[in-house]
């Protein structure tokens, strides 16, 4: 309230003259608003100057100061009669303006409504006093879920703000806007809106304006997932909020910096952020306290988590009417049931059944169909919990039906989803298929900009998406002999899965796809995609001109994981041979036993996997049938999914590669000395070939050669490390890392320009990081954002001079045959050779994309 007196005070000093003051004082009124309700603060340039207000004004500014809310409304009810008793249409208009934010701080909607529609109607001829209004009843919309209305009214406020001059008032409806299209997902066309906001605000000294555009700019890069940038903005807002003495400002920037550190995994300083968000006795202080609840949920710290949920409890049932609380309803609820004992201690599933069926009629009574419908979700998530299949069955489809009318996927997928769960519970398979497949269409319609987390659906990859799609593709395989429809479903859910898992990884929708038939462009190539569910292992199998397959074992999750980590313990040299081949043949026979006969059959040559899982992390070369390696019978090759890199014939190229390595120690790295002696033999072995070695590799002279020259094959002889973390993933120059999303940039510019993409990356010394279980994200990520049809890099460091004899061999059948072939030939010359024969040294040189020529 110090931030409104202030304000006013200051505009009281500029001029005098009655006829000014309705101007000023509504010129105030969207600042005001900011200090109750979810609004931005509104800020105007406007040297609009107030004179001495009516009592009746000054009477209901000081009851509303301080929070009596109901003496307000009845103080600026009897001015806005008096005005009009006195045909003074600007003042009525103005404290008609201030009774709707009484009003909507009451939870009086409907009175608040007609309050702000007379104002309007009262200043419909003067620009400058409609400007202000506009951005109350924005905010009105916006309180009751009419969210595509309030994005067009705060539009038409921006509109009058430039015909005023008003550059801040038009920023501050941006601001509005752009809240509002993060209310609705919008997350891209927010994120934009508000960027422009901020380069216009960058300059100017600080403000509440300036620490809510950093607010909004935080909360919207947190949610396409460029959390650094977030934290950082989010920081500053939090900065620019303390040194104007503002709480309420501090406690919102704290809350939206406590989310994003939250979503960056740094726990402690997420909770102390929290914490200070609590501290506030504004409304920020419950919504901190809610996500803090849900922190401790889901890092299974029970004790805190119960105390908190008591806590927040008794403050529920004092919420007013409005979108705002029947979140807080339902996210308390969604909290609760994941307790102990389903939160018995805290409420009866009786009592919060009560407590989202009032969230419901609130709802309901607001008009606000969103609300209702994740009110009614989670309310028919609490009847499944207690096996109360008919009312949840009932609740679930009613609140899908709500989100499907409103064209809200981002939410109608969780009850499709919910409802899959429900019908399966119930053995109704083909119910169960149908939900679950309208599930997964809902959330394909939003996943461009559904990528990160929210305050009112939280979306996580491991939580929110993968689940959906194992549990409908179970279903889908369930019967011993499924439908060629199901099989064909089911191959392609785990392609878009394995697409959802890279948009995910990139936090971006920007990865092409298209459909690709193996049989069409390779003949002699089979595709295998085995997939892990819960309770068995699954294999689709696609070959040549054959109607889709498929077969299975019977075995937990766990056992499938435990069995791939010891395989992969075992390719230490210094262990026991005994004991990699058991676990080598033991996979061998999970994946190629059952179709072997029908491989040799087909007279299959290429056997091309999309692995799921845990699966990445094993060479699939070394798999062993009890006689021999996989690989001295196939070649072999890995694709994350068809669909995203279509492999084709090409015509045959000259070979022609830029060669750039490292060779010394460098940035705390090892040195690599069979780097020389690696690019010399490529040197040797190719028609064509730049060399940059050492100190000639820089990030800048790889830029430029990037863009100079237009050769086939890239060769990075470099220290690099694959990661599932994006940032984490990267390859080394002489002078510093180069990222991952600017390889992409430089790699995706040649090709722009030259239309000539790279034919083969080879990365020979990089690795994934160590003790990250899906770190082959990154080597997915770079195999698919660089834009080359083929890269061949390693799962784990490999002795120096074993890389110089496979790299020979291989270059020296490249240009000859597929790729796939050459990379086999060239794992079998080591195989042969004694000091190399251990698949230690041959097996983790992988091939991902295409395997032809």
């Amino acid at each position: 309230m110090h931030q409104l007196r202030a304000f006013w005070n200051r505009l009281s000093k500029i001029i005098s003259g009655k006829a000014a003051a309705w101007v000023a004082l509504a010129a105030a009124t969207a600042l005001l608003a900011a200090t109750v309700s979810p609004g931005l603060a509104m800020e105007s340039s406007a040297q609009l100057v107030p004179i001495s207000a009516d009592e009746q004004l000054a009477q209901g500014r000081a009851a509303y100061e301080s929070g009596q809310l109901t003496a307000a409304a009845q103080h600026w009810q009897s001015a806005a009669a008096h005005y009009a008793d006195t045909s003074d249409k600007a003042h009525q208009a103005l404290s008609l303006s201030y009774l709707s934010l009484a009003y909507q701080a009451l939870g009086k909607w409907p009175a608040a409504t007609q309050a702000i529609q007379v104002s309007l109607a009262l200043a419909v001829e003067d620009t400058a006093v409609l400007a202000p209004m506009l951005n109350t009843y924005g905010h009105l919309q916006l309180g009751l879920g009419q969210i595509e209305q309030s994005i067009d009214t705060w539009a038409e406020a921006a509109d009058y703000y430039d015909q005023l001059g008003d550059t801040l008032g038009r920023l501050g409806s941006q601001l509005n806007q752009a809240q509002a299209m993060q209310t609705l997902g919008l997350y891209r066309q927010a994120q934009g809106l508000l960027e422009t906001t901020y380069e216009s605000l960058e300059s100017k000294p600080n403000s509440l304006l300036k620490a809510a555009a950093l607010r909004s700019l935080g909360t919207a890069l947190q949610t396409v997932g460029d959390l650094s940038l977030s934290k950082q903005l989010l920081s500053q807002s939090v900065a620019i909020a303390q040194q104007l003495a503002q709480p309420s400002e501090v406690a919102k920037s704290q809350l939206a910096l406590a989310n994003t550190l939250r979503a960056l995994q740094e726990t402690a300083p997420a909770i102390t952020a929290y914490e200070q968000a609590m501290a506030s006795p504004g409304p920020d202080r419950l919504a901190a306290q809610l996500n803090l609840l849900s922190y401790w949920v889901e890092l299974s710290r029970w004790q805190p988590a119960l105390a908190l949920a008591l806590e927040v409890r008794s403050q529920l049932q004092s919420l007013q009417p409005s979108r705002a609380s029947i979140y807080s309803r339902v996210n308390f609820a969604e909290s609760v049931l994941q307790l102990p004992q389903a939160g018995s201690e805290v409420l009866s599933l009786a009592e919060l059944a009560q407590l989202l069926a009032v969230g419901v009629e609130q709802a309901k009574t607001l008009r606000d169909v969103r609300a209702e419908s994740y009110a009614l979700g989670q309310l028919g998530a609490l009847y499944w919990q207690t096996r109360q299949w008919q009312d949840a069955q009932t609740l679930t489809q009613q609140a899908a039906k709500l989100a499907k009318a409103i064209r809200a996927d981002d939410i109608a997928y969780r009850w499709q989803w919910q409802l899959g769960r429900i019908f399966q519970a119930r053995a109704q398979p083909a119910a169960a298929i149908s939900a679950y497949t309208e599930a997964v269409t809902s959330l394909r319609a939003v996943r461009k900009d559904l990528l990160a987390t929210r305050s009112d659906v939280q979306f996580s990859f491991k939580e929110k998406v993968e689940p959906l799609y194992r549990e409908l593709i179970g279903l889908l395989l369930a019967e011993d002999e499924s439908r060629l429809a199901s099989l064909e479903q089911a191959r392609s859910l785990i392609e878009d899965l394995q697409l959802a898992e890279l948009e995910n990884y990139f936090r971006s929708a920007c990865i092409d796809a298209s459909s690709t038939q193996v049989d069409q462009i390779d003949p002699t190539a089979a595709v295998l995609y085995p997939i892990i569910l819960p309770d068995r292992l699954e294999v689709l199998l696609s070959l040549p001109g054959q109607p889709l397959q498929h077969y299975r074992t019977q075995l937990p999750q766990a056992e499938v994981e435990k069995t791939v980590d010891q395989f992969f313990v075992y390719f230490n040299p210094a262990l026991s041979d005994q004991q990699r081949l058991q676990q080598a043949q033991t996979i061998y026979d999970w994946l190629i036993r059952p179709a072997q006969a029908q491989l040799q059959q087909q007279q299959i040559k290429t056997l091309v996997f999309v692995l799921d899982s845990a699966l990445r992390n094993i060479p699939m070369a070394a798999l062993h049938d009890g006689q021999r390696y996989l690989i001295e019978t196939y070649a072999v090759a890995l694709t994350p999914g068809l669909q995203l890199l279509g492999p084709h014939f090409t015509k045959p190229q000259p070979l022609a590669a830029l060669v750039l390595g490292i060779s010394e120690s460098r940035a705390g790295f090892a040195a690599l000395p069979g780097v020389k002696a690696e690019t010399q033999e490529i040197l040797t072995n190719t028609q064509q070939a730049q060399l940059y070695l050492n100190q000639d590799f820089t990030k800048q002279r790889f830029e430029a050669q990037i863009k100079a020259t237009s050769y086939p094959i890239l060769h990075l002889a470099t220290h690099g490390q694959f990661s599932s973390a994006l940032t984490e993933t990267f390859l080394l120059a002489w002078d510093q890392k180069i990222t991952l999303s600017e390889l992409d940039s430089l790699l995706q510019a040649r090709q722009a320009e030259s239309a000539r993409p790279i034919e083969l990356m080879v990365l020979s010394a990089c690795q994934t990081a160590a003790g990250d279980k899906r770190a082959m994200l990154g080597l997915a990520g770079m195999a698919v954002q660089s834009g080359a049809r083929s890269t061949l890099a390693t799962l784990w460091s490999v002795n120096d001079r074993s890389t110089v004899e496979l790299m020979t061999h291989f270059y020296q059948s490249v240009g000859q045959t597929t790729k796939a072939e050459a990379l086999r030939q060239a794992q079998l010359a080591l195989l042969k050779d004694r000091p190399y024969s251990h698949p230690f040294y041959w097996a983790p040189f992988v091939l991902v994309g295409n395997w032809l020529i």
